[in-house]
């Protein structure tokens, strides 16, 4: 459990058969929760008009019956859960963006980071558009936008904007009459669909949002492609397929996405299992129990447990109504955040050798504080598994670190780094393991760049997540 952000959660729906569609996007968001903490929106499309609502907050806050009743009806909507990788914590940057122009509304979902959203913004600032929030996402409308003056559909406009933007995203993008899934040439954050047993179309970030609705998986949008939903049905556009190597994030499967998702035909699940048994291989020890840290903890301390024969048992309890400390947006909140959310099993724990498994160590804060917890439970020893190699650079595709300095890994060695958080040893997944999570090794294609420092794309020239936001100081001017 380390003190990474990621970015966000997508979801839409069309429908021909029926138009009470909020309370779906609800349902899918609140399964597309975990992506995303800091805030929520949904549009309906009733006939080319949209009403939407967003706030900061969770689903939860943000919509009650009385909102999502005010959003009234209609047979298109769109949703998502966000934090903020491009741009600050702030209403105006809560997505859908919608868009009113002469060619038509539209609302856009985002999922990812654009690594040249610096250079398009000033291009776009400098011919004259106005933005109004300070993220990368209001870059890919005005350049849809934008291209959507000459091009003779929606879907035409999103494929020329394609070729301009670099980087991370997996859109869920509606017009008057359409619903549009996309997903980058790189294929780094996943985006399926589905179709419910009346028939309905439903794209989300993840498979477990599909079985909230009751909708059936159908498969994943592939890396380059564009789905486009109609009401003559759906058709896909793979003008973009095939032009870049495949670069899946594989902390996917370490963390960011549910254990009951399936991801580019992998289960989260079995790939945490074997991120566990791994461990196991590469770090064995002498233990009287296996424990992980609640949640993505879970599945590779159960791996582990198996593949070294030490019995599995449930040694930290999750207060279920606090949010993950990963998502909580600046350090006090996630120090007090993990003061409230864990708490210890002294049954399991006390006069024991304790097999700690957690999903990460980014700066440390939080695994020493875990530590401490089962310390003082009277743990004898405890034996940290990581079940993710250490972080040792930026990433430019979602996940929160701009910042490479503020990595222990990158200052420290580590045996160092488990002097620092109390345990007796400490043992990572090595990068040569971690790609064959997903299936074994089967597949290739994982962007290992916070663990390599060896990038897929071009890294974008200005790096900071508030580069939209700096002071006069912080600019030289």
């Amino acid at each position: 459990m380390g003190v990474l952000h990621e970015e966000c959660g997508v979801f839409g729906i069309f429908s021909l058969s029926r138009k009470d569609l909020a309370g779906s996007v609800y349902f899918g968001l609140h399964a597309l929760q975990h992506r995303g903490q800091e805030g929520a929106g949904i549009v309906v499309n009733d006939d080319g008009v949209f009403t939407y609502r967003k706030d900061l907050g969770l689903v939860s806050e943000v919509f009650d019956q009385d909102a999502l009743t005010k959003l009234g009806e209609g047979n298109i909507a769109i949703g998502h859960v966000r934090y903020s990788t491009s741009g600050s914590n702030d209403r105006t940057n809560v997505q859908p963006i919608v868009v009113k122009h002469v060619k038509g509304a539209m609302a856009l979902c985002h999922n990812g980071n654009l690594t040249n959203s610096y250079e398009l913004r000033q291009e776009l600032e400098l011919s004259g558009s106005i933005f109004h929030t300070t993220s990368d996402t209001e870059v890919i409308s005005y350049i849809i936008t934008k291209e959507r003056l000459t091009a003779p559909s929606i879907e035409v406009a999103v494929e020329r904007a394609m070729d301009k933007i670099c980087g991370a995203y997996s859109l869920v993008i509606m017009s008057p009459t359409k619903m549009i899934a996309v997903r980058d040439p790189n294929g780094f954050r996943p985006i399926c669909y589905g179709m419910t047993p009346e028939g309905d179309y439903v794209v989300a970030s993840e498979s477990c949002a599909l079985d909230a609705v009751g909708a059936r998986f159908v498969r994943d949008v592939e890396p380059g492609e564009m789905l486009v939903f109609t009401k003559d049905g759906m058709f896909s556009d793979r003008t973009h397929t095939g032009k870049a190597e495949r670069a899946m994030c594989i902390f996917e499967y370490i963390y960011f996405a549910r254990p009951d998702s399936v991801v580019d035909g992998c289960s989260v699940h079995e790939a945490r299992m074997r991120a566990g048994a791994y461990l196991a291989d590469e770090h064995p020890c002498e233990a009287d129990v296996v424990i992980g840290v609640p949640d993505s903890g879970i599945d590779g301390a159960l791996g582990y447990a198996r593949r070294s024969g030490i019995p599995y048992g449930v040694g930290l309890i999750k207060n279920k109504y606090v949010g993950r400390t990963f998502i909580a947006p600046d350090q006090k909140m996630r120090e007090k955040a993990v003061k409230m959310k864990l708490n210890a099993v002294p049954s399991t724990i006390k006069g024991k050798r304790i097999v700690l498994i957690d999903d990460s160590i980014v700066r440390g804060t939080t695994s020493a504080r875990i530590v401490r917890l089962l310390r003082d439970a009277g743990a004898k020893e405890v034996h940290m598994r990581v079940t993710a190699p250490k972080f040792i650079a930026a990433c430019y595709y979602g996940t929160d670190i701009d910042d490479p300095s503020c990595l222990i890994a990158n200052n420290h060695t580590t045996e160092e780094i488990a002097a620092m958080i109390g345990v007796d040893t400490l043992g990572f997944l090595s990068v040569e393991n971690v790609v064959k999570l997903p299936d074994g090794g089967k597949t290739k294609g994982y962007c290992t760049g916070c663990f390599t420092g060896e990038y897929p794309t071009p890294v974008p020239s200005e790096r900071k997540k508030a580069k939209f936001e700096r002071k006069i100081s912080e600019k030289g001017e």
